[in-house]
């Protein structure tokens, strides 16, 4: 017999595992094209010119090439439109967001003395959003599967391939939802059930109670259990997913000139996250009423908050072939996320028998499960670069970087992360990715534009396709201050699953499509 467990806090859970999933280990590995309008223009292919602060995010050799200290802001307006196809009908949702994208400082000290031949010093200091999590994405469709496949395939076989046992989705006399579902997101596994996970026997519970699912056999303690969804194939769904929240990361930069021919710089970083996802899965059928009570909606919520903070750190030099093309060269190390989770979900159904009363299930635990903290090794990365300098007229640069998704691995092994991390290796793959960018100067003014596109992180192409992004600008020089603006557009289809279980696999095709304007204030002091 289960005995409750009451914390400190009412309503707080503390368990040991969740269902991490290898979306979440791509969301902290991934970084939109950040930085100042200059930068966002040419597309982020500065790897071999430096010369401006969000260079630095790229090759932290770029800051030896500053000439004088420089200091920046910058602020963006994103707005991102994502169309959805989920069995045919189309919906398109919008989300528009303002934020300070980038700030920073170079501070450069020359030698002047001609016997010492590694002549500059210079130091550096920026902030970078470096992924905006704002957005919405609203699905809906007739599908062919029930949700009930999700609670079913917890309830059968997540206790090392047998069903959860009765007592932990039952409740006992002067028991409550919230007690149960406290107790077991606090107390599995454990020994007796080793392979029963607190989230695992959770979901159950949820569909136990909300009557989406069934026992059985009442008085057979190995029972499995069985859908009280009609089996008709024909369930109006919608999902809606809404995130907030930011990747941000703080930058110390140091770097050398070697007579100005060979510059090598450093940086160390530091990330931040702050993530916030809910969802709201809905589910209703217009099957014929049956003479037991049969299931005709489901209301499905999720919300998800994951923060944290990580390390990394970044190596990088510049070299002058001539006195007009440049190579470049820069290596960034893995992340280290110390991330935490924090979890709420609640059930809403509706069930009816022929010529009985409509009978409505709320399960709301109100209960917040805090599970215990775990790192997430985000994969290393190796950028190429090269640039030719038309004098003071202009340039042209390249920068080609490769990163391995399927290096991204959550620690400690024995937290029970084995089985994502080889899901990890066997999905995702190696990519490329390929930034060109060019600028023209007419006095005081600059035109720019660049390309952008990587490939899909995924070995399938499908759940994240390829990426391709589009950008152009301008800048005045008013001298000692420095006024640009820059667009970008980016486009990249995807399919987003709605719940992550193998007993439901439904998701929608989406298509998104971003627009960036960059404006970015420069004074040279």
């Amino acid at each position: 017999m289960k005995k409750i467990l009451f914390l400190f806090i009412t309503g707080l859970t503390v368990s040991a595992s969740y269902s991490q999933d290898v979306s979440d280990a791509l969301r902290f590995s991934q970084e939109n094209l950040t930085g100042t309008a200059r930068y966002r223009a040419m597309s982020g292919a500065f790897g071999a010119v430096g010369g401006d602060i969000s260079s630095l995010s790229v090759n932290p050799a770029g800051s030896a090439i500053f000439n004088s200290n420089q200091v920046g802001f910058s602020f963006s307006n994103q707005n991102i439109k994502n169309k959805s196809s989920y069995f045919g009908p189309q919906t398109t949702d919008k989300e528009n967001s303002f934020i300070l994208n980038q700030a920073g400082g170079v501070f450069v000290f020359k030698n002047h003395n001609p016997n010492v031949k590694w002549n500059k010093i210079s130091i550096g200091a920026t902030y970078e959003n470096t992924n905006n999590f704002n957005n919405e994405i609203f699905s809906s469709g007739t599908g062919t599967n029930s949700v009930d496949g999700y609670f079913l395939d917890y309830a059968n076989y997540s206790n090392g391939g047998a069903p959860v046992p009765q007592e932990f989705v039952t409740l006992q006399p002067n028991e409550t939802a919230s007690d149960l579902y406290q107790y077991l997101g606090s107390n599995f596994p454990n020994g007796q059930y080793p392979n029963l996970s607190g989230f695992s026997a959770q979901q159950a519970l949820l569909g136990n109670l909300g009557s989406i699912i069934a026992i059985d056999e009442a008085n057979n303690p190995n029972s499995t259990y069985y859908t009280n969804v009609p089996k008709n194939g024909r369930y109006y769904q919608t999902n809606d997913i809404y995130t907030r929240g930011y990747n941000s990361k703080v930058s110390f930069n140091i770097a050398t000139s070697y007579k100005d021919r060979l510059y090598l710089g450093a940086n160390l970083n530091l990330h931040i996250t702050d993530y916030r996802r809910s969802t709201n899965f809905y589910e209703y059928n217009n099957s014929p009423l049956q003479s037991n009570a049969t299931i005709s909606s489901i209301s499905f919520n999720n919300d998800l908050y994951t923060y944290g903070n990580g390390f990394s750190f970044q190596l990088g030099a510049i070299g002058k072939v001539t006195d007009n093309f440049r190579l470049g060269v820069a290596y960034e190390s893995n992340t280290w996320y110390e991330l935490y989770d924090e979890l709420t979900q609640s059930v809403y159904t509706t069930r009816q028998a022929a010529g009985g009363p409509i009978l409505n299930a709320n399960v709301s635990p109100d209960v917040v499960n805090i599970y215990e903290p775990y790192t997430l090794q985000t994969p290393d990365k190796w950028t190429f670069s090269a640039a030719y300098i038309f004098g003071k007229s202009g340039l042209l640069s390249i920068d080609y970087g490769i990163r391995n998704y399927g290096n991204a691995k959550f620690k400690p092994a024995n937290a029970g992360f084995g089985g994502i991390n080889n899901q990890i290796d066997n999905t995702l793959t190696s990519t490329g990715e390929l930034r060109i960018g060019g600028e023209y100067k007419i006095k005081q003014l600059s035109l720019r534009g660049g390309y952008r596109y990587e490939g899909s992180p995924y070995k399938n192409g499908i759940t994240v396709g390829d990426l391709n992004s589009y950008s152009a600008g301008l800048g005045y020089n008013f001298g000692s201050t420095k006024l640009d603006l820059a667009y970008s557009y980016l486009e990249r289809k995807s399919k987003e699953a709605f719940l992550a279980s193998p007993g439901f696999t439904n998701g929608a095709n989406i298509t998104s499509k971003l627009n960036n304007v960059t404006m970015t204030l420069l004074f040279e002091l």
